[in-house]
């Protein structure tokens, strides 16, 4: 266990230390001008700890004192009991006034610690904080010691009460961080523990507001969540009750003061102030709804006139005065969002259209189309018969002089299928103010390499009943006239579909919600000095915290994703339905490719697959990241088990899977495809698959979503119509005035601003956002050279992977790089700068 610590200090000797914090990091953006000045500590702070409101910390002099004291541990001798040896209560001395390698916010001091010969070598330390306030301490380290040079401690933990940090020299059991499973948690506790998702509804309020149960049961399967353990509700003693705060494991609250934590504050001021406020100046200013398109741009080119006295009722937060002019004009003015920067039109084009299924917001959804036509899964008894009605005529006439059959050997049609996943709910969602289609298209790959579709159908449910299955009609590419208006109606009903099913399954499902499990048995499993902890951490930053806030005021009962997409309240419901078909192995990048029939296996094809759309922007940069992340992860694995049999004999990591697999994922631990946890081929898949979808997957999805779904038009979010039959009125307007009836069928004006407010917000980067290849904790993660010499390579690869795909986006043989849009797409780019721009892969899930 303590192999390597050797060497022994002179009796009577002072080791020096260094000791780095941060205060409670309480938000008061009122007294900041921009998230960028945010580099002090934040005063003010006053926190309530344990039911008693805390005293407020004004100055670095309150740690001084015997404010905060530390003893040192010994690795290498133990006292009458075998515990290492304990040194001597020692405390803070000075403020260090200058500090390199200080972080935003962090203050460092000055410590002496007695430590004789006997004692050994420092491994671990106790620290007691003797205030009422809480602080991030963020490290301890110990310079000169004796045979060992410089030791240093990462910490990142919050100090509530006595808590006890380890170096890399010694492992311990995180039973104190796993809790028993009852009670309500605190706010200062570091208790993980899992709970199915029953706190998406507010049933005691209004029944309205109520919200099924998701995980625990085989009907809306779900990954587990962190728990909370606060009260069951009146009304439904499943569902638990709601409240402002959420707890946290007190280390997964932000502990950094970065620009993430103004992000977080906008959302919530923007759910709970901005929003409301805007919504209701509407009507007084007589702009409840878009009449042109030309209105639409007024967004961004002259803005939206506002009443004089809105921006005294909003929060001062930096980008809302970025949003709200202040120069007398009082007009609200969003970014312009880079699919219009260059051509305001493209995205009316088929290319663009066909272009974002593979180099947009939701490129890992088309399927190679191997049956014709288009069949379904569902159950025939439930919904009829729901096999496709596209034929042959419908889409022969598109293939440049192929046949369907030739097409379909040749690799060369593709398919974007909306259909199973929405015609269930179809009957309950037209019940609302919303009306919607199931949707399929189909599209035939050029030899130019671009995608063209050739046919859209569009199902709404039999008034009868589902079980006389779908009312389905097919419409085909058009330009000219009414019949290229309903064209461009119908590829909007897809676009709403897709945008759904990437908002709720691609984005919220297959990155936030499946990787919450694997922080929480991660925590309770394997110690901070376990390797594969060490592997993974970075990729759990801020990923519970961010999840908390999103069931708060983003997935909840009527809260931003249920009022502005077309599922409304099925929601997070209809996410657990497709979760049933969610398979971990088949999320790596690969895997999913092959899934999906777009790309086949080829051994001397890099990555050992082949692309058979060759030019597929996500798949192509996909694959040079997802190589580079498996490489690393070979390379740190095999330096920490060089054997199968280490895998095995790992009871850290083996409890670690068993419970991520039987709690973590429960619903679905019973399915054969789970690995076994057996081999260090496992072991490496697994990891790298995680740190995928934490990653550039979460990127790929995420930060593209003001880029592309900033301008509505583009990426509608509901429809409110259905599509206008001949001989109805609809169907004149549609003649007249093309632009209104397309307007008063997709998003509203009311939610086209919640949406934009919202994502606009979630498509930035922090300002010390750490990105894959990067750790916050330099090269003090780990004392064996080996890893961090690998790691090292690791970023130096990712730097020539984006130089590759800077490259790939000058060439202009690949029109999907850019398409009519002329939009290079930039999202697997690993680097990044800070705030919208449309590229940068995180480490995590951090918004």
């Amino acid at each position: 266990m303590f192999s390597g610590v050797t060497g022994l200090i002179n009796r009577g000797q002072k080791l020096k230390g260094t000791v780095v914090l941060m205060r409670k990091n309480v938000l008061d953006i009122n007294e900041l001008t921009s998230a960028q000045s945010a580099t002090g500590i934040i005063g003010g702070a006053i926190g309530v700890i344990g039911g008693a409101i805390g005293t407020t910390v004004d100055t670095l002099t309150a740690f001084l004192g015997r404010s905060v004291a530390l003893k040192l541990i010994s690795a290498t001798s133990a006292d009458a009991s075998g515990k290492g040896k304990v040194g001597k209560q020692t405390f803070l001395e000075g403020v260090i006034t200058s500090l390199p390698t200080l972080g935003a916010g962090q203050s460092a001091f000055d410590i002496h610690f007695e430590w004789d010969t006997d004692m050994g070598v420092p491994g671990a330390f106790y620290i007691e904080n003797f205030m009422q306030v809480e602080f991030y301490l963020v490290s301890l380290t110990l310079e000169d010691v004796p045979n060992q040079g410089t030791i240093q401690f990462p910490c990142n933990s919050w100090v509530y009460n006595s808590k006890l940090y380890k170096s890399d020299r010694i492992f311990f059991s995180n039973k104190i961080l796993r809790g028993d499973g009852t009670g309500e948690r605190k706010e200062h506790e570091r208790i993980y523990d899992y709970d199915v998702y029953n706190d998406l509804g507010n049933p005691d309020s209004n029944a309205r507001l109520a919200r099924p149960v998701l995980g625990g049961n085989t009907t809306f399967p779900y990954p587990r969540r962190g728990r909370t353990g606060r009260k069951p509700t009146k009304t439904d003693p499943k569902s638990e009750s709601r409240s402002d705060s959420v707890y946290l494991p007190r280390d997964e609250a932000f502990g950094h003061l970065k620009s993430s934590d103004f992000l977080v504050y906008i959302l919530k001021s923007a759910s709970q102030n901005v929003i409301p406020q805007l919504q209701s100046a509407l009507p007084l200013v007589g702009q409840t709804e878009f009449n042109t398109f030309e209105d639409v741009r007024d967004l961004y080119e002259g803005g939206i006139k506002l009443p004089t006295n809105i921006l005294s009722d909003l929060s001062p937060i930096p980008l809302f005065k970025e949003l709200f002019r202040t120069d007398g004009e009082q007009a609200l003015k969003f970014p312009v969002p880079k699919i219009i920067q260059v051509d305001k039109s493209a995205w009316m084009t088929d290319e663009e259209f066909a272009r974002e299924m593979i180099a947009g917001l939701n490129p890992h959804v088309i399927k190679v189309l191997k049956e014709f036509p288009p069949q379904s899964k569902l159950d025939k008894q439930l919904y009829g018969d729901n096999t496709s009605t596209i034929t042959k005529q419908h889409v022969e006439s598109s293939l440049g002089g192929v046949t369907v059959e030739e097409a379909i050997s040749n690799n060369k049609l593709f398919i974007l299928d909306h259909h199973d996943p929405l015609f269930p709910y179809l009957s309950k969602i037209n019940k609302t103010t919303t009306k919607a289609y199931a949707t399929r298209t189909v599209l035939f790959l050029q030899n130019d390499g671009t995608l063209k579709p050739v046919a859209i159908e569009l199902s709404k449910p039999n008034p009868q009943g589902d079980n006389y299955g779908p009312i389905s009609t097919v419409y085909t590419p058009t330009k000219q006239g009414v019949d290229g208006s309903i064209w461009q109606l119908a590829k909007a009903y897809v676009v709403v579909n897709d945008s759904c099913f990437h908002q709720l399954v691609s984005h919220w499902l297959n990155t936030h919600a499946v990787v919450e499990p694997f922080v929480i048995a991660t925590n309770r499993h394997l110690s901070v000095v376990h390797p594969i902890h060490k592997l993974l951490l970075p990729h759990y930053r801020d990923t519970m915290n961010i999840n908390a806030l999103a069931r708060n005021v983003l997935v909840n009962a009527e809260g931003i994703i249920e009022s502005t997409f077309l599922w409304g309240g099925y929601s997070l419901e209809m996410s657990a339905v497709v979760y049933k078909d969610w398979v971990l192995t088949e999320q790596a990048l690969p895997n999913d490719l092959l899934k999906r029939g777009v790309a086949v296996e080829d051994s001397s094809s890099p990555h050992g697959v082949r692309l058979l759309i060759e030019d597929y922007p996500y798949a192509a940069d996909g694959l040079e990241i997802w190589g580079a992340i498996k490489s690393w992860v070979e390379e740190y694995v095999s330096f920490y088990y060089k054997s199968d049999a280490a895998i095995v004999q790992d009871s850290e990591l083996q409890a670690f899977w068993k419970e991520l697999v039987e709690v973590g994922h429960g619903d679905k631990k019973n399915e054969s495809w789970w690995p076994r946890m057996q081999t260090r081929a496992e072991l490496v898949q697994t990891c790298s698959t995680l740190i995928w979808i934490a990653s550039a997957l979460h990127a790929a999805v995420n930060f593209g979503q003001y880029p592309y779904g900033g301008y509505i038009l583009n990426r509608p979010t509901l429809s409110r119509q259905f599509m206008p039959e001949k001989g109805s009125k609809e169907y004149d307007d549609l003649a007249k005035n093309p632009e209104k009836v397309f307007l008063n069928t997709i998003t509203g004006k009311k939610e086209t601003l919640t949406d934009l407010t919202i994502i606009e917000v979630l498509s930035r980067h922090a300002s010390d956002e750490q990105y894959l290849g990067q750790r916050g904790d330099g090269d003090n993660w780990t004392a064996d050279t080996a890893p961090i010499e690998a790691f090292k390579r690791f970023g130096k690869k990712l730097v020539e992977i984006e130089q590759k795909l800077i490259q790939r986006n000058n060439d202009e043989r690949l029109r999907n790089r850019y398409g009519p849009a002329q939009m290079p797409y930039t999202l697997l780019y690993p680097s990044s700068e800070e705030g919208l721009t449309f590229r940068g892969i995180p480490n995590s899930i951090s918004i």
